[in-house]
């Protein structure tokens, strides 16, 4: 039988414990984000480690709020677009800014597929396609949270359960998300999840960056250099031909630090599906890191800031998107304008369409499997 510790104790015991996390440098704070029309509370947790880096993370969409990361002058600003408070969440849902995705992450060609000679179809949202999970993916969803503590950083964890059948998805999905903070400025996050059928399942982080700081103009002069050989080209409808391509004598190649702006105009018919008027990247890169996650798979550098990005992934690809659909109309936290390529993502995946691609590496999930994935944002300032 437990027997409760005396008040005495037990504040001693609290004070403790937040006495050495602040000596470690790490510390965790819970507070309000507001609440939904129908009076569901929201969530905010912001991670802070002792080198000024700071991440907010809220409940609703199990989203990434906010990233404050120094600059090579020890100035810290806010990386990740997004909204102060919901109803700028809520006003733009096809956005997707620092949201958590699923069931599948990316496209499925007409919201289609099949697993053991079963049809499933997934509502339509992307013009042909499913994209991001269907209309009510996950990042339109409250999840529940409790703070994550270990020896070497302090965090939050999420979970959410997908009803059978959610989405047209086949099984009850058990999801759990964990950001965490550490004082190698690396911000973690672990994804693991179980079924009771049958599923399909790929799920990524949606955070849009800007190493100069949030609507701090374009990324064009910033830096990219991704570890894949090949990628996954697409047809007009932005769905994977199934090819593996090389990247080589293509605006894809990232093998050698090149700006994103270098190439993101070029003549090419692949940036033309991902932007007809003016060009852009929306792609799938096939890493050669091979679900490593101790090796680096991309890194983005601002030589104005001299903010660098390593990302590490136990995912086979990752999407890298310029954001070609800003335009000047969203204004984002403080009122900043968000421009036209204002921002790239690195969603960790597996591959678009992959339950309709046999040579893609499968997405399925049965039950007594578990999926899971691990990502890996590491800054720091040259």
């Amino acid at each position: 039988m437990h027997t409760p510790l005396p008040l005495a104790s037990l504040g001693l015991s609290i004070m403790m414990a937040t006495l050495s996390a602040q000596a470690a440098g790490l510390t965790s704070e819970r507070s309000s984000f507001g609440s939904l029309p129908d009076g569901t509370a929201i969530e905010k947790y912001t991670l802070r480690n002792s080198h000024g880096m700071q991440a907010t993370i809220i409940t609703y969409g199990g989203i990434l709020q906010s990233l404050l990361v120094p600059d090579k002058h020890g100035k810290a600003a806010d990386v990740v677009l997004g909204f102060d408070d919901l109803k700028g969440y809520q006003a733009n849902p096809t956005v997707y800014f620092g949201a958590t995705i699923g069931r599948y992450g990316n496209r499925l060609a007409e919201g289609r597929f099949s697993l053991d000679g079963k049809a499933f179809q997934i509502p339509t949202n992307d013009g042909p396609n499913a994209l991001h999970g269907g209309t009510q993916g996950f990042d339109k969803h409250v999840w529940k949270a409790q703070p994550a503590k270990t020896g070497d950083s302090v965090g939050v964890t999420l979970t959410y359960v997908s009803a059978d059948g959610e989405m047209g998805f086949p099984g009850t999905l058990n999801t759990q998300v964990t950001y965490s903070l550490n004082d190698k400025n690396e911000l973690r996050i672990d994804y693991h999840a179980t079924t009771d059928k049958p599923t399909v399942l790929n799920l990524t982080n949606h955070s849009y960056f800007n190493l100069a700081g949030a609507g701090e103009g374009d990324i064009l002069q910033q830096v990219a250099t991704v570890h894949g050989a090949h990628y996954t080209p697409v047809t007009a409808k932005l769905i994977p031909t199934g090819e593996l391509a090389p990247v080589a004598g293509t605006p894809m190649d990232f093998l050698k630090p090149t700006a994103f702006g270098a190439h993101i105009k070029d003549d090419h018919p692949q940036l033309k599906f991902a932007e007809p008027k003016q060009g852009g990247f929306d792609f799938n890169w096939v890493l050669d890191t091979k679900g490593d996650v101790k090796k680096l798979a991309t890194q983005v550098a601002d030589p104005a800031s001299g903010r660098v990005l390593e990302f590490y992934t136990t995912e086979p690809g990752v999407q890298l998107y310029t954001a070609n659909f800003l335009d000047g109309s969203i204004h984002g936290k403080g009122g900043k304008v968000y421009p036209h390529w204002g921002a790239f993502t690195l969603e960790a995946q597996h591959y678009p369409d992959s339950p309709n691609q046999a040579a893609f590496p499968t997405t399925r999930l049965d039950p007594g499997k578990a999926y899971t994935q691990t990502t890996v944002f590491k800054f720091s300032a040259k």
